[in-house]
């Protein structure tokens, strides 16, 4: 998986499992998106560091260097809110 697509899909259930701390799908899946970051693209200390009125921040640590990414914060919440305005899920 390309780091671009895992880094975002991290993001994306990230907000899931912290808008939902019950869902423990959304957790598993969270861990399993940060394994692919650690293990295949050597990835630490990511974070959310700071949402903004358009844009979530990610930090990082990549070869040493501390890195950030910064993610239309529509697109980065976009799961979370299909997924509490769908009544199935909740």
């Amino acid at each position: 998986m390309r780091f671009e697509d895992a880094l975002f899909n991290w993001l994306q259930i990230q907000l899931v499992a912290e808008g939902r701390p019950d869902d423990g799908a959304a957790a598993d899946t969270r861990d399993f998106f940060l394994q692919i970051l650690t293990e295949d693209h050597h990835v630490t200390d990511i974070v959310i560091e700071k949402t903004d009125d358009s844009m979530i921040h990610v930090r990082y640590r990549k070869e040493g260097s501390s890195k950030i990414q910064m993610i239309p914060r529509e697109a980065g919440e976009q799961l979370l809110n299909d997924i509490n305005e769908n009544p199935k899920y909740n």
